[in-house]
């Protein structure tokens, strides 16, 4: 099965080249780069709700604590946590991207 980053399951637009980019630019997740191969995601598109600054639910999101509370009830990130399982953890994730 093919692992899908979040700009792709949520067909935000926002990804490089993404038809919205022009209008709210590249989504923090796609230029994280310390999050790279995180659940297999490439940048941060397999852990975007440890990612601030997310546009969502059309609106910019905050930090981490700000946003959580929104991302755990998401379809990608529910996903992502049965993918992942064992594997899922936010304080690991945090700590490779805050490095």
């Amino acid at each position: 099965m093919t692992k899908l980053n979040c700009w792709e399951f949520m067909k935000c637009g926002r990804g490089v080249g993404g038809k919205n980019t022009k209008e709210f630019g590249v989504c923090p997740v796609v230029l994280e780069v310390k999050a790279s191969g995180i659940h297999g995601g490439q940048t941060g598109g397999r852990c975007c709700w440890a990612i601030a600054g997310t546009f969502c639910g059309g609106e910019v999101q905050g930090t981490f604590v700000e946003k959580f509370k929104n991302c755990k009830d998401c379809p990608f990130y529910l996903i992502v946590s049965q993918e992942e399982d064992q594997y899922f953890t936010a304080v690991e994730i945090l700590k490779k991207i805050k490095k």
